[in-house]
């Protein structure tokens, strides 16, 4: 790379940074290289395998999120959220009234599946949830990371990959990828912070420190730890019993990052990760002596004015991973084992059986049951083992040639464990009492249990070429089989053209897939309902199973995606950037969780199913193709005023997704409109806004900062809970607008104080009718969801 060049990738990198980000990303230092050891002393970009890239020297769309000043003065507390209100691209809303989705937040890109989004950890793969979310707003059907896991003061940086890249990275990678740097800098500093809403709830209490010390001989390990408390919200209307707004929880972190000088220039890397959440959520009232809950749901001798059921788990996450980098001759080589596990187990409290309570009464008793009950839950572990070699070639193909190839293979797991008997038992046997298992949550059964476990090995080659001093190539090959469902080929072409000093054209194609799920072939769910008198199972039936063979689903198989980007970054000054890019992916046999059927849409397949004493029944198939058209575009000024700065940033993200041909087996031709309808079509399609943007300005005055930004979310139309029903209206959600406004004042060098608040004017989703919502509420969890306002401080200092 000539000095020319350096110097433009510098000045790019920094302007694009500013035009993202704000004035937090002018510190951080531009990507310089090494002339020595550059193997180790190069910074690794995503979407790149070459030693010397940088964010916008590389042939696709790539954001650089540095975290430091987020993680010093934000006013959200989590990852999830804070990318949220940074990247138009990236979403996450916390659910309400959706069961387990309520304790976990889902995430993903450009509107897409939050399984469509790959994360990794310094470069690294990090394995998904064991939860599939089954109900809520968006990412149904869908697992995803778990983002929250990791606090957000271990962060160096986030780097956003907005581009297909299954070719580069394997499985997942549809819709783009997520990379987590950690820290691994030397010297100590922590944040304590507090927010609440406006409405005097919600209460969160943050504790976090980092150090980053010296180990061995040149070594250095980054220590994280962190304790989150989040409160309860509640937002339901007075005389409503319901709980709606965030879920409870508490975050127990410990995070470590560092690496050791070995042998020549080889170095040993750890990074281990582990989190103990405990979490609460409130499920659907349930009424008391003047409704008809009693005795199907309720007892009046417990709860004469009906009862709210918590759905409680204690969720455990572990990350780990160990390598070694080093020279092999010319190569540079990297060798790393990963793990990854979590297990969500469930405590469902003040709730009952009402089975137990009803031959409790029928016996003679007052008509009791336990109140609490261990429901079982679910654990997905993954091992992942990556063997890397990259070489620079100088002179080659041009100016120069990067060879980059290598092999993975990983194992997973995942189970599913039973309840204790009371969560879900029919205990008078009847069916003319009290419905079976716990109220709010209904315990797994015996003949959920699943202990299932797959294997694929992966092989790829990736080559990256300087053609001329302005045109850049890239192409890359992937292989990947699976024990499960077979073998997949991907690939992937991209280049650039500068065709000016300040302007770059760049574009790429490639294919892409998604592995289903573990979570997606094996989850089932079983609870009973009583259809004529009759106990009858509703199930929720795994891939492969007889239920699903007897409806004639077939074997799950992959998701397969194409992928084309065309955009251009334009830099006529050092204060001025801008950046666009527009983007369709398209999606053959997307997996999707159906609806249910039942004697009511399909008679023949419920006479079928009353055969083995089943009178609903969903599952997941591969039926669905989409595609997905958008545009990012980014912008930004940055100017003085004497000593003071002022810097000006908008980003945006327009996007349409559409589903664009349903494909049924052929047991259920005709039946389209059930396995996919009209509001799970709108879920897929507008699960997110479809529009997203944000202008900021970010003003330093003498010791004082100011940081104002208003964020933009576009209009939103979902389903209805009584679907196409005679006269229902869908749910349209008007365009909304959030103001975040901070203050920071920097006492000294190692000190500063942030205060501040978010949603500052209240503005909420547009009101429905309760009664067509899936959460019961007058607004579905969209947007920015349905809090409100919230005012925060932060105390950051480092020592």
């Amino acid at each position: 790379m000539g000095d020319d060049n350096v110097f433009k990738t510098k000045t790019l990198r920094k302007a694009v940074l500013v035009a993202l980000y704000g004035a937090s990303a002018v510190a951080v230092t531009p990507l310089t290289f090494a002339q020595t050891d550059t193997s180790m002393q190069s910074v690794s970009v995503i979407g790149s395998r070459r030693a010397t890239s940088s964010a916008t020297d590389t042939v696709v769309p790539v954001d650089v999120i540095p975290l430091s000043k987020i993680s010093e003065s934000g006013g959200q507390f989590d990852l999830a959220q804070t990318l949220t209100y940074i990247s138009p691209s990236f979403n996450s809303t916390r659910q309400t009234g959706s069961d387990g989705a309520d304790l976990v937040d889902s995430a993903a890109l450009r509107g897409l599946g939050s399984d469509q989004t790959l994360v990794l950890v310094n470069g690294k793969r990090r394995h998904t949830t064991a939860l599939v979310n089954l109900f809520g707003a968006r990412n149904r059907g869908n697992t995803g990371t778990d983002m929250n896991a990791i606090p957000m003061l271990a962060i160096k940086d986030v780097q956003v990959l907005r581009d297909g890249a299954a070719a580069q990275y394997g499985s997942d990678a549809i819709a783009g990828v997520l990379d987590i740097g950690l820290k691994k800098s030397k010297g100590c500093e922590a944040v304590a912070g507090f927010s609440e809403y406006s409405r005097r709830d919600g209460k969160n209490y943050l504790a976090s420190a980092y150090c980053g010390v010296d180990i061995g001989n040149g070594g250095v390990l980054g220590i994280t730890g962190e304790y989150l408390d989040r409160g309860r919200s509640n937002r339901a209307e007075d005389g409503n019993p319901r709980t709606i707004g965030d879920s409870k929880t508490k975050n127990q972190t410990l995070y470590l990052n560092g690496e050791l000088p070995t042998v020549g220039t080889g170095r040993l890397y750890l990074t281990a990760g582990a989190q103990t959440r405990d979490a609460s959520s409130g499920a659907w009232a349930r009424g008391g002596i003047d409704s008809d809950d009693i005795p199907s749901r309720n007892s009046a001798a417990m709860y004469p004015n009906g009862f709210v059921p918590f759905i409680n788990a204690t969720i455990d996450d572990r990350y780990a991973t160990i390598g070694h980098r080093n020279q092999v001759g010319e190569w540079n080589m990297d060798l790393s084992q990963t793990y990854g596990y979590n297990k969500m187990i469930y405590d469902i409290s003040n709730t009952l059986n009402a089975s137990i309570a009803n031959k409790d009464l029928l016996a003679g008793g007052k008509g009791i049951s336990p109140t609490s009950f261990n429901a079982g839950g679910f654990s997905f572990e993954q091992l992942t083992t990556n063997l890397d070699f990259n070489r620079y070639f100088d002179g080659v193909m041009g100016r120069g040639l990067n060879v980059a190839f290598g092999a993975e293979y990983r194992h997973e797991n995942y189970k599913i464990y039973a309840g204790e008997p009371g969560s879900y038992i029919d205990a008078d046997g009847v069916g003319i009492g009290g419905a079976a298992g716990s109220q709010g949550f209904p315990g797994f059964q015996p003949a959920d249990q699943v202990d299932a476990n797959r294997h694929n090995v992966a092989a790829y080659l990736d080559l990256e070429a300087d053609l001329t001093d302005t045109v850049k190539a890239q192409g890359a090959v992937r292989y990947e089989k699976y024990s499960d469902f077979g073998s997949t080929t991907t690939g992937k072409l991209a280049g650039s053209w500068r065709v000016a000093p300040t302007v770059l054209l760049r574009g790429s194609a490639s294919t892409g897939f998604r592995a289903p799920s573990l979570q997606q072939m094996y989850f089932s769910s079983t609870f009973t309902d009583f259809i004529g008198g009759v106990p009858t199972d509703v199930v929720l039936a795994p891939n492969n199973s007889a239920v699903t063979n007897l409806a004639g689903i077939p074997k799950l198989k992959e998701e397969k995606s194409t992928s084309f980007t065309l955009g251009s970054t334009w830099t006529p000054t050092q204060a001025v950037s801008v950046t666009a890019d527009l983007y369709q992916i398209k999606i053959k046999d997307r997996i999707v969780l159906s609806g249910r059927f039942d004697d009511s849409n399909y008679p023949d397949l419920a006479t079928k199913l009353a055969t083995l004493g089943v009178g609903q029944a969903q599952f997941f198939v591969n039926s669905v193709d989409t595609k997905t058209k958008g545009l990012d575009l980014t912008a930004s000024h940055k100017t003085t005023f004497g000593a003071d700065k002022l810097t000006t940033f908008l980003a945006l993200n327009v996007s349409k997704t559409e589903v664009t041909g349903i494909h049924a087996p052929a047991s259920l031709k005709g039946y389209e409109d059930v396995l996919l309808s009209e509001k799970e079509r709108l879920y897929i399609e507008q699960g997110a806004p479809r529009s997203k943007a944000t202008l900021g300005f970010d003003y330093v005055h003498s010791a004082w900062e100011t940081d104002l930004k208003l964020i933009y979310f576009g209009p939103q139309t979902l389903g209805t809970y009584s679907g196409t029903a005679a006269g229902v209206a869908n749910q349209h959600y008007d365009a909304k607008a959030s103001a975040d406004l901070s203050f920071t004042y920097t006492i000294n060098k190692n000190m500063k104080f942030t205060f501040g608040g978010n949603n500052i004017f209240n503005v909420h989703p547009t009101t429905q009718n309760p009664d067509e919502t899936d959460n019961g509420f007058k607004y579905e969890s969209v947007q920015f969801g349905l809090n409100g306002a919230s005012y925060f401080g932060r105390l950051y200092v480092k020592f």
